[in-house]
């Protein structure tokens, strides 16, 4: 292991206990909750919470401003993805045990595969997609960077992580959304700006909000002049059949 201090005068090690001993004396259900939450539930709000966000940032009148926005969504996953990546080389040189590996006492509530703790995956992918959706959409990023740091406690809770494995997880995930992003937005805005002008699937990028309002007030206009000219047909063809018949009484005078 790469110099990470695993004695019990560690803060990190009392850190862990104190939050894993928490599961002592907490009732089944919350530990139940909590090891649902910290393996699939949170991940999952956080994925709901992209799609919310692309749907909601698409809704604009700017066609420019929403082909960026949702350039910023489609960046939150591709971020979290390359995070979990550059992880990969972290884990193996860093070679971190699980904590259950290496001290008495904590309680495991979900099985560990085997592989090395620093740095958490879940702290990391959890971040990434929270920062990158705060880079299109500040409420929604900032409700994914709870996400994020609820996503962490559960882990070291969990016990399958120190805190300090979360802690790089989350300053990992962070990094690369941060500093990778002004070379995402100049690759992906053009594409979405294309998208956007595309006639059939424009609306996965841009769908102004008055658009509809927009549609149906052309249908009504449309409506309205179809209308209109009906009732100059009647008119004309009705003045036509009065002259007519005029004229059938003045040949027959």
């Amino acid at each position: 292991m790469a110099g990470l201090e695993t004695t019990g005068s560690n803060p990190d090690v009392g850190l862990l206990y104190d939050i894993n001993g928490l599961t002592a004396t907490a009732p089944d259900w919350v530990d139940r909750v909590v090891t649902v939450a910290g393996e699939y539930g949170l991940i999952l709000a956080l994925v709901l919470l992209t799609v919310w966000t692309w749907w909601r940032v698409r809704r604009t009148d700017c066609r420019e401003e929403a082909a960026g926005a949702v350039a910023a969504v489609v960046w939150a996953p591709l971020a979290a993805g390359i995070a979990l990546l550059v992880n990969i080389p972290i884990r193996g040189f860093v070679g971190r045990p699980s904590p259950a590996e290496q001290h008495r006492g904590i309680e495991e509530l979900v099985a560990v595969r085997g592989d090395f703790s620093f740095v958490s995956d879940h702290a990391t992918l959890a971040m990434a997609l929270a920062v990158g959706l705060f880079i299109a959409h500040r409420r929604a990023g900032l409700a994914g960077i709870a996400l994020a740091v609820l996503l962490g406690f559960s882990r070291v809770y969990l016990g399958v992580h120190y805190p300090t494995d979360v802690i790089g997880g989350l300053a990992l995930g962070t990094a690369v959304a941060l500093l990778l992003s002004p070379l995402a937005s100049a690759l992906l805005t053009p594409l979405t700006k294309l998208i956007a002008r595309s006639a059939k699937v424009g609306r996965l990028v841009w769908s102004p909000k008055g658009a509809r309002d927009e549609a149906g007030s052309v249908e009504e206009r449309e409506q309205e002049q179809g209308r209109e000219r009906q009732e100059d047909g009647v008119r004309q063809e009705s003045g036509a059949v009065g002259v007519s018949r005029r004229r059938d009484r003045d040949l027959a005078a």
